[in-house]
């Protein structure tokens, strides 16, 4: 059996090595256009900064040692031009040589990946603006960095690859500015969750141009000015575009191969295409989105690796099948950890799911042992079924692990109440006896349980300020000084028993703290003397964190909230 695999990075390496190990009698040509196989674009970003130091541990293989190890024909600086899936032939290009030739094939993939989005745009073409999605491109910036010892730079677009080369250039003395279109920075997070990253970014210098349109370039001696709808220009050393990425298919095109979602390649649950014995994995390919079945793009090297695996199976006449990636996404940005898993409000609500949605902020580890941090930790769910849909967290320590836990328990189709039930792993220095996601669920479980009500942040200020509501603040009367919302009363939670006769039984209560515990409680106090009682989803804190956020986006001052 003859197997050509077209690319050699995730999904197309992957795939190759599995080959190999299923049939070692295979002949197995893989084709990448670039010099490098095998390579870990993740990392990109961190030899830039140099936190990555040396240029070979870019790369997991080499064309030599995959060559010497699995023994498959790595053709590097070869480009396919185009496929014939009736002949079962593809035309080839060694790109040094300028040689043109075709090879045959018994089972073809197509692993090209995606490319940087690049919009039509003036002055793009600068030599100071540049695109990060392979070694070449990495090298390039890299020098450029190291002979122009840039001041400063703008990239336009807020993801994953501009936020870590905003990290990495920030952490290089290097003055850094984000533009992009949407007002917020990680697609994948909601508005609320993505305010965490926006103040940590503008903590460490980054500034923040959200909402605003970059129209095109202009180079200027030595600097490159980038230019926006009704605003000034930007002045800039250098320019990175990471706007996001487009499926590389003009090849599965060409070849009449159905297309789908942005131009990606159709595929079904074994990475067969529409051609006989051709199939495809990738940043290229269409998937369904294991949470909520819709047809989608996800770049992620996870889900690239797993599909050229199952991909490889099913060449080798196996039975694999990909159910679907859930978008499992983590991302460092200086000593602050974001993270996800599943779906997020804004696509609950576009798909018509009715949810609900719970905010908490647990410690790292147990409280009492040094050194624990706080994170936020966001958990949607369906409300007639109670299954997993997403979760958020942004924090400092033991963030991945949560998040992994959590997305294991979507994958299994556990339902919220069952994060009770979890038995994890616990000692002081790495969690509490009720660890965090055990948190999520116990809310979750007084919530379906109707041990409490619960209102969020957006809804603030829609709540009476007309007197026919008491509005509480449980927190401590220092907590209360520094900052709270308008129209809410401080009575501190220890001394609310004895605060409960002047209190008026026939009017709704809706209770605040600083993360959303006190509250709860008081909540459990007064609903047992006979109350009406709700309280804010994630505390003070996630309100203040969130709306002055919103307020800097969006240039008004945040409803209900009083300077502190």
């Amino acid at each position: 059996m003859k197997v050509l695999i077209v690319g050699g990075v995730a999904g197309g390496a992957s795939a190759a090595a599995r080959i190999r190990r299923l049939d070692e009698n295979a002949h197995i040509v893989m084709i990448e256009r670039s010099g490098y196989v095998s390579y870990a674009n993740c990392g990109l970003p961190y030899y830039v900064g140099g936190v990555i130091e040396k240029q070979g541990e870019l790369t997991l293989q080499t064309p030599e040692s995959f060559h010497k190890r699995f023994n498959i024909d790595v053709r590097a600086r070869h480009e396919v031009t185009s496929i014939n899936t009736d002949e079962k032939t593809v035309t080839i290009k060694a790109l040094d040589s300028g040689k043109i030739y075709t090879e045959t094939y018994d089972k073809l993939l197509l692993a090209p990946g995606a490319k940087p989005t690049i919009p039509v745009l003036s002055g793009i073409e600068s030599e100071r603006v540049f695109t990060l999605r392979t070694v070449e491109d990495t090298l390039r910036i890299r020098r450029f960095v190291e002979e122009h010892r840039p001041r400063n730079a703008v990239l336009a677009g807020g993801g994953f690859i501009g936020l870590e080369m905003a990290e990495n250039l920030t952490e290089m003395g290097v003055s850094v500015t984000i533009v992009q279109r949407p007002k917020q920075l990680l697609k994948p997070l909601d508005e609320d969750m993505a305010a965490f990253v926006h103040a940590q970014a503008r903590s460490h210098g980054i500034t923040l141009r959200l909402g605003e349109t970059v129209t095109g370039f202009r180079q200027q001696n030595d600097e490159v000015l980038t230019l926006l709808k009704d605003k000034d220009p930007l002045h800039a050393d250098m320019v990175l575009m990471a706007i996001g990425v487009t499926p590389d298919t003009h090849l599965a095109k060409d070849a009449g191969l159905d297309l789908g979602t942005r131009g990606s390649i159709v595929v079904n649950e074994k990475m067969e295409t529409s051609a006989n014995d051709v199939y495809a994995a990738g940043d290229a390919v269409e998937v369904r989105h294991f949470v909520t079945g819709e047809k989608t793009l996800i770049s992620l090297a996870g889900p690239a690796n797993k599909q050229g695996r199952i991909a490889a199976d099913n060449i080798c006449g196996g039975n694999s099948r990909f159910n679907g990636p859930q978008g499992s996404m983590i991302l460092k940005l200086f000593d602050m950890t974001a993270a996800s898993t599943g779906i997020n409000e804004k696509t609950a609500q576009t798909l018509g799911i009715d949810y609900d949605k719970v905010v908490l902020s647990p410690e790292s580890h147990a409280s009492y042992y040094p050194g624990g941090q706080v994170m936020v930790m966001k958990i949607l769910y369906e409300k007639k079924t109670l299954r997993l849909l997403g979760a958020q967290i942004i924090g400092y320590d033991g963030v991945d692990k949560r998040i992994d836990v959590l997305a294991t328990a979507l994958r299994a189709g556990m339902t919220a109440t069952e994060l009770t039930e979890l038995d994890l792993a616990y000692a002081p220095p790495y969690s509490s006896a009720k660890d965090p996601v055990n948190m999520a669920g116990f809310i979750i479980e007084n919530l379906e349980g109707e041990k409490v009500r619960q209102f969020h942040w957006e809804q603030v200020e829609d709540l009476p300020h007309d007197g026919s509501a008491i509005l509480l603040d449980v927190r401590t009367k220092g907590e209360y000084q520094r900052g709270h919302l308008e129209g809410f009363v401080n009575i501190p939670l220890d001394n609310l028993r004895e605060h409960i006769d002047e209190l008026d039984s026939d009017k709704p209560v809706y209770i605040n703290c600083q993360s959303g515990l006190r509250s709860y409680l008081a909540c459990r106090i007064l609903i047992q003397k006979g109350f009406q009682c709700s309280h804010l989803s994630g505390g003070f804190g996630f309100y203040r964190t969130v709306t002055r956020e919103h307020q800097m986006v969006h240039s008004i001052y945040p409803c209900g909230m009083e300077k502190a």
